[in-house]
């Protein structure tokens, strides 16, 4: 039994989807848009994305940049032929294929097969999620172990809390008050001289010049934050 869904926010469009792919091993999911593909993802296991490009709140190629953080489901997009630039884009950032519009069911239904078929014999099913990685910065949650360029790097396990927390959140900026309650579970009270000595130690292992950081940044007046 296979489930795919189908993400497009022209109700037609699915409807004759589902009556080309029509098979009692397949089981239908829907969504509208990006948003609402991302939330049936997380809830369900899915085989396989047939998603729309141009679509309402979020567009099948945020979506789809967004799903691979997580998963390597096989995404298919369906698009109009004026749509060649943004075909490409969602190559670029994950597609494994697309569709023409007008669909030739037997095109349609051939191609499902063949992913559906690649998916399951490469042992499809969530990315791994206890391994982070950030330019030449490798992080394996299993083994504590951190690499940089495939070199080791001792770090505390203090460190190694504060870098993991900081990888699982590439982009996002955490204040110094933030930090310290995550990684002491204490109330930070006086936090920021303390945290400050260990974001220096930081660097000084991950960095080629921490004095001009590529990685571990600080935003002045906010916090600290991973460069994705």
């Amino acid at each position: 039994m296979y489930n795919i869904l189908f993400c497009d926010d022209e109700q037609d469009i699915i409807n004759a989807l589902k009556i080309y792919l029509s098979d009692p091993n397949y089981t239908f999911y829907e969504a509208n848009n990006g948003k609402e593909a991302l939330e049936i993802i997380e809830q369900h296991e899915i085989h396989l994305v047939l998603m729309d490009i141009m679509m309402p709140v979020m567009n099948g190629i945020m979506s789809l940049t967004e799903l691979r953080k997580i998963s390597n489901v096989p995404v298919i997009f369906l698009t109009a032929k004026s749509e060649d630039a943004d075909m490409l884009l969602g190559l670029n950032v994950g597609a494994d294929d697309y569709i023409t519009k007008p669909f030739n069911p037997l095109e349609v239904t051939a191609r499902v097969r063949s992913h559906l078929r690649r998916y399951m014999q490469l042992g499809g099913g969530k990315i791994n999620t206890d391994t982070y990685q950030i330019g030449g910065i490798e992080l394996d949650d299993r083994a504590k172990t951190v690499t940089l360029d495939g070199e080791p790097v001792s770090l505390t396990p203090t460190e190694y809390e504060i870098l993991k927390l900081l990888m699982q959140n590439p982009g996002k900026v955490f204040s110094p008050k933030a930090l310290y309650q995550t990684i002491w579970n204490e109330t930070p009270l006086g936090c920021e001289n303390t945290l400050a000595v260990h974001i220096r130690h930081i660097r000084e292992k991950i960095e080629i010049n921490p004095a001009e950081p590529r990685y571990l940044k600080v935003v002045w007046g906010q916090g600290y934050k991973i460069e994705p």
